[in-house]
């Protein structure tokens, strides 16, 4: 469903920014510091609820304003959904259709937007709670009871924890574990099930950009061979001692290989974030089979990043995805972009057509 209009006030730099935008390709030039990244980043946060660059809202509400506003109509098969964000110092509401949204999963749901930024390496280079939120962004997408399971296990592990934090008894502890266990044994398949799906666009992406095998192996957050209810009890003494539930898929993560090594020691910081934008890619592709038409990939400053043989690759593997495409760029003429869609020039918070 892609984004058709947007308007977003008190952003960063964007004071106030209005403009149409094309179903297939946009492409946002101007110098640095202009506010293109900016406009991704108000962009991204309309489809997911939060930045790619900051936590706090406090270095995004443009300076001496009190809240940023973003919103966004998507096309729907009926017509037209409004989104809409507002974010404060201590809060954010959400607005979907008019109305009210408990979370920013409603928002996801209409329009939810990838990106490949300069700091898409550390997808690959932090520690695993960055892997943990791009598979959880995946199993969202193509599993209805992704959520449920998700709100179940962490709404019963921050009672677990609580319990520890405060030292109580062994039978407040394990109280929570029959929950803890059936949602968290639950959402380890669920992403199980989906790194077997990805495999193939994974396999798809792995030669065409770096003409290598990649795999995904999950490792789920509690020792192979035992189930979570037996790694909770075995590990009671040590959470009581760490005063946190050391077992469980909120300690999960995922190993990147690339022809059979690990990515980190086959391959240089260039490869590393060509690497990450297929696993990126990858993920688009699997979305689009389950919903299509619904991806947004937004591409911040590409050519900045990638020598001219690697952006050939990329551009190459992107222009076959069905996707809304939004792309930043320092230059207009970047080859391997489309030639259809809207340009728009941005200047000091200002973005006009060009």
């Amino acid at each position: 469903m892609p984004l058709s209009w947007l308007r977003v006030e008190q952003f960063r730099c964007l004071e106030a920014v209005e403009i149409e935008l094309d179903p297939h390709f946009n492409l946002f030039v101007g110098q640095n510091a202009s506010g293109k990244t900016s406009l991704l980043e108000a962009l991204f946060f309309l489809g997911r609820g939060r930045s790619f660059r900051s936590r706090k809202l406090d270095a995004i509400i443009r300076q001496g304003q009190k809240a940023f506003t973003v919103v966004g109509r998507v096309r729907t098969a009926d017509g037209e959904t409004v989104l809409g964000i507002r974010g404060q110092r201590d809060a954010t509401e959400i607005r979907v259709g008019g109305r009210s949204a408990a979370s920013a999963g409603e928002l996801a749901a209409h329009f939810p937007p990838q990106v490949i930024d300069p700091e898409i390496h550390k997808l690959l280079e932090e520690g695993p709670g960055r892997r943990r939120r791009f598979l959880d962004w995946g199993v969202f997408h193509v599993e209805p009871g992704f959520l449920l399971a998700w709100q179940r296990y962490h709404k019963a592990l921050r009672q677990r924890n609580a319990a520890l934090k405060q030292g109580l008894a062994v039978g407040y502890v394990t109280a929570w574990d029959p929950e803890l266990v059936e949602s968290g044994e639950l959402l380890a398949q669920q992403r199980q099930d989906y790194l077997a799906a990805l495999a193939g666009p994974l396999a798809e992406m792995g030669q065409a950009l770096l003409a290598a095998e990649v795999h995904l192996a999950y490792h789920r957050g509690w020792p192979e061979g035992h189930s979570l209810a037996e790694a909770l009890q075995s590990s009671l003494e040590r959470d009581q001692r760490y005063r946190a539930t050391q077992s469980g898929p909120h300690r999960a993560d995922i190993a990147v290989k690339v022809a059979g090594h690990a990515a980190k020691e086959r391959v240089s910081r260039g490869q590393q974030k060509l690497l990450a934008a297929g696993l990126t890619l990858a993920q688009i592709r699997l979305q689009e089979e389950a919903s299509p038409g619904r991806s947004a990939l937004l591409l911040d400053d590409p050519a900045a990043e990638l020598d001219s043989e690697n952006l050939e690759r990329l551009l190459a593997v992107v222009r076959t995805l069905p996707v809304q495409l939004i792309v930043t760029s320092l230059r207009k003429d970047i080859a391997g972009l489309p030639d259809s869609g809207r340009r728009f020039h941005v200047e000091h918070g200002t973005v006009r057509p060009a």
